[in-house]
């Protein structure tokens, strides 16, 4: 018998997107982070960081490395903005119910992804 993956344990795409509406709710209103989401057209960067998150959890969709670079070479996303990513992502997932070995473990996987995303 195969183990359940995250994504399928938490409830899988509907979960995953109401953390990824949780998250972005407290990413606007930071004021370091907020403004790389003026004109941007929230309705795509959700879909896609969903599909994002979902895959952090074992989930389908998936980027490559070399999407993930491109589509933030454009910002000037610094370590301290990474932090704070990764304490608003750890935030959204315990608000969400899942289990804290778990969230430290989607935490980790995001992590990974650090080198493409920071400048």
């Amino acid at each position: 018998m195969t183990e359940r993956t995250l994504y399928e344990k938490y409830g899988g795409f509907s979960q995953v997107s109401k953390i990824v509406l949780s998250f972005y709710d407290t990413l606007l209103d930071n004021d370091e982070i907020g403004p790389f989401f003026d004109e941007v057209d929230m309705s795509r960067i959700v879909d896609h960081q969903t599909k994002f998150i979902a895959s952090l959890l074992g989930g389908p969709a998936s980027y490559t490395d070399k999407q993930l670079r491109q589509l933030h070479s454009h910002l000037e996303i610094t370590d301290t903005h990474f932090d704070e990513l990764e304490t608003v992502l750890r935030g959204a997932l315990l608000d969400h119910g899942i289990a804290a070995d778990d969230v430290e473990a989607v935490v980790a996987e995001f992590g990974k992804r650090r080198p493409l995303i920071v400048r």
